[in-house]
């Protein structure tokens, strides 16, 4: 399941611990992401049912810029923008540029 960004939500930590229902995996998400992003995530927050479909959300991707923006412009990702890769885009993909490959698979 791709995301509006291009990250796979099916491989997601928060994803995965939510489909599962698994504490222990919410637990580990929210220690290694504290780590990554340098920030305070509490395993209450590791809940997401995926980036498009209804049901709650990471609380980070549910105030995403990019997934707002898809969602006013009616576009299924990134990729199917006109204004593909915009300046909000490219700072992401430096972040996860695993996103970036994915969306330009889309765009093939």
């Amino acid at each position: 399941m791709i995301a509006y960004c291009g990250l796979n939500c099916s491989g997601c930590d928060a994803y995965i611990a939510t489909q599962e229902n698994n504490d222990d995996k919410r637990e580990n998400a929210a220690q290694k992401w504290s780590k990554m992003y340098n920030a305070e995530i509490k395993s209450e927050q590791i809940n997401c049912d995926g980036c498009k479909p209804d049901g709650i959300k990471f609380f980070h991707c549910n105030m995403c810029e990019i997934r707002k923006c898809c969602i006013s412009n009616s576009v299924d990702s990134c990729a199917a923008c006109e204004n593909y890769i915009c300046d909000i885009l490219a700072n992401f993909i430096k972040l996860a540029p695993e996103a970036g490959v994915a969306l330009g698979t889309l765009r093939s």
